[in-house]
């Protein structure tokens, strides 16, 4: 297990994943600035995340994308139009170097946890047979409630280790939804996984501060074993 690792999947595409994500790196650059961070887009098809990423991690940040592909659709699909392979080692053994040369590793996954990877596993398979500590993020949005038992119920069968959910609005309405849309109660009901938070909608993704301070309640520090934490500033900076 790499205990110092935090993927963050979801229950579709772009369900928000990079933006709670970019949260979470704002959350540490500010508030745990004396310890060194690496983040990791563990596949990606098309243009987008590594490119965000580029333009919002400071310099301090340890950036990789192991695997890449130009065409925006599944890896395996991705793979076979360009003429590539999926080789998953390259994407473990820069995982593991992540893990080993930085105090906590962000890794993002693609798609849903029920997304293929290859042709034969998928995200929640990653996961499970990599043992890594997982985050779901839950669209505010009509479904999102079954999508998320049944991401669960997957991430159960595929024993992924689920730590909690974060409800993310994509939409500035979202915010006054979400006891009609996703209640935060009927969700850990059924899912019987914590709600640990929402990210609201940030009309400005740039200013880190502000996410640092969106995503603060969420006690990032939770999932972090203390061996790896070093000093935490102020939560009034």
């Amino acid at each position: 297990m790499l205990q110092n690792c935090l993927l963050i999947a979801g229950t579709d595409t772009e369900v928000g994943k990079t933006v709670v994500s970019s949260a979470l790196i704002a959350y540490w650059r500010h508030f745990l600035p004396f310890s060194q961070l690496g983040v990791i887009k563990l596949l990606q098809t098309g243009i987008g995340d590594r490119q965000w990423y580029e333009k919002f991690c400071d310099g301090g940040t340890v950036l990789k994308v192991p695997l890449e592909y130009e065409t925006p659709v599944a890896p395996p699909v991705a793979a076979r139009l360009e003429g590539k392979a999926i080789d998953l080692g390259i994407v473990w053994q820069e995982l593991q170097d992540l893990s080993n040369a930085q105090d906590f590793v962000i890794a993002e996954s693609l798609g849903s946890l029920g997304s293929p990877v290859t042709d034969e596993l998928t995200v929640a398979d990653l996961a499970g047979q990599w043992k890594l500590p997982t985050l779901l993020v839950v669209p505010v949005k009509l479904g999102s409630i079954g999508q998320a038992i049944a991401q669960v119920s997957l991430a159960r069968e595929r024993k992924v280790n689920l730590k909690g959910i974060i409800l993310s609005c994509g939409t500035p309405e979202a915010m006054g939804q979400i006891e009609a849309l996703t209640p935060p109660t009927m969700v850990q009901q059924f899912t019987q996984i914590p709600v640990l938070g929402v990210m609201p909608y940030a009309e400005n993704l740039l200013d880190a501060q502000a996410l640092a301070k969106v995503a603060a309640p969420w006690h990032l520090e939770q999932f972090i074993p203390p061996t790896y934490l070093r000093p935490q500033a102020p939560l009034s900076q």
